[in-house]
């Protein structure tokens, strides 16, 4: 089994290349979707986040009110690490769960991880293999402002939260070059998907 890490500032294209992925065969495990699954209504998780913050974190469903959690925990470092205590050891179980799933189902398996802040949280070390996908920041710009409706000012913020270009680039051991059209980027893909089944199978 091969484990991927894949990275990319706001804009770059991430998400598409993690689809195109997943279409050639990759097994995909995105730890956002995974944050939100462990907290779903009825588990474990969420139990423990009404335990820990009240029922006032929940809407009239039953549902976690993330707008309302949000606010109480990005106020608050110690609410935030309280709140990470109770999901990330949940996410990593269950991460490392699909990642066992995969193995068995084929033990050349290219399982890739879709982790946004990779680079500021320094955890190139815990994959084989680092992909990042690369756009120049006035591609990213273009992007947020024309295709996610952002102000100019409030993608600019967005895209400085987070590492810089170069600050990703060094810790890539595939680069992934998303600064064209859509159409350009399947044949890269393919290219890296092929890069990727080698090096499971030689792993």
């Amino acid at each position: 089994m091969l484990k991927v890490g894949l990275t990319g500032g706001i804009g770059a294209g991430k998400s598409e290349v993690s689809r195109l992925l997943v279409e050639r065969g990759a097994v995909l495990v995105d730890a956002d979707r995974i944050a939100r699954e462990v907290v779903a209504p009825g588990t474990e998780g969420l139990a423990a986040v009404v335990a820990e913050f009240g029922a006032d974190v929940l809407d009239a469903g039953g549902a976690l009110d993330r707008p309302k959690l949000g606010a109480i925990v990005f106020a608050d470092p110690g609410k935030l690490a309280a709140l990470n205590a109770i999901v990330h050891p949940l996410v990593g179980a269950r991460s490392a769960e699909l990642e066992r799933a995969a193995a068995e189902a084929d033990e050349d398996a290219v399982v890739v991880h879709d982790v946004p802040l990779l680079t500021e949280n320094g955890l190139a070390p815990l994959y084989d293999v680092v992909v990042v996908v690369d756009a120049r920041t006035e591609t990213q710009l273009d992007r947020l402002v024309r295709l996610r409706g952002m102000t100019e000012d409030g993608a600019r913020a967005r895209m400085a939260a987070q590492a810089t270009r170069e600050q990703r680039l060094e810790i890539a051991d595939i680069v992934v070059d998303n600064d064209g059209t859509l159409e350009k980027l399947p044949p890269r893909v393919d290219e890296v998907w092929q890069d990727l089944r080698n090096r499971a199978r030689s792993a």
